[in-house]
């Protein structure tokens, strides 16, 4: 995989500078230290004990900051959960366009998707958790924003599959319902790691599994080399 920058820093600072309005600290490097400790925090009390549960008290005692210290980043809940999700969509958008821009033959292009989402959430998985397990439980506005992340995710693939069909690389199969179905395939990574640990399973050897099942149902009969444990 391409070098690419994960840091949380950059994604806090961008944070910091698109959100004026609510956070107030005026020192940029103050800010964006503590929207990481915040945004950290945040997501290992939701994945203990669950969103709804947390109380702003038992965030600022995770995070190491006084109320007021909170309170200069967000008023309420709902900020919070705008900050967490905007955090993670502009995350996941800029690896994914990064690892497949450029890349103009589709099976390159749809290895490089799966490759890249599989380490994306290898990477942040507390955030995807929070974002599929909490969704239901957001405001509407958020909830509507959790959904079409995913259908702009879900888009990337279908597009490079209709891409494959045209150029006559793939079989004509059904491509909206493939790339559902691959999202779905690439959720269960995150969501039931359990499992596949049980099964001595690695992150590669799931994506070059996936890589297979896709090349098979896409009619490709180049063979994957990646079966790495």
């Amino acid at each position: 995989m391409a070098a690419v920058d994960l840091s949380q820093t950059e994604i806090c600072r961008a944070l910091y500078h698109a959100n004026p309005q609510t956070i107030r600290i005026k020192k940029e490097r103050v800010a964006v230290r503590n929207l990481a400790r915040v945004i950290d925090a945040t997501l290992r009390l939701a994945n203990r004990r669950g969103f709804a549960a947390m109380s702003m008290r038992a965030l600022c005692r995770e995070a190491g900051l006084s109320m007021g210290g909170l309170y200069a980043m967000i008023q309420n809940k709902d900020d919070l959960v705008g900050l967490i999700q905007s955090h993670g969509f502009m995350l996941t958008r800029q690896i994914l366009g990064d690892f497949t821009h450029g890349i103009t033959e589709p099976l390159a292009r749809l290895d490089a998707a799966v490759t890249s989402h599989l380490f994306l959430t290898e990477a942040m998985r507390p955030w995807f958790y929070f974002s599929y397990m909490e969704a239901r439980h957001l405001p509407a506005a958020h909830r509507a924003d959790a959904v079409a992340i995913e259908r702009e995710t879900e888009d990337l693939f279908h597009d490079i599959i209709i891409d494959g069909i045209h150029a006559g690389q793939f079989a004509p199969v059904d491509a909206r319902l493939t790339a559902s179905m691959t999202k779905a395939m690439l959720q269960d990574w995150y969501l039931k790691r359990g499992k596949y640990r049980a099964q001595n399973t690695s992150v590669s050897r799931y994506g070059a599994h996936l890589r297979a099942l896709l090349r098979a149902h896409l009619g490709v009969e180049i063979p994957d080399q990646a079966t790495d444990r």
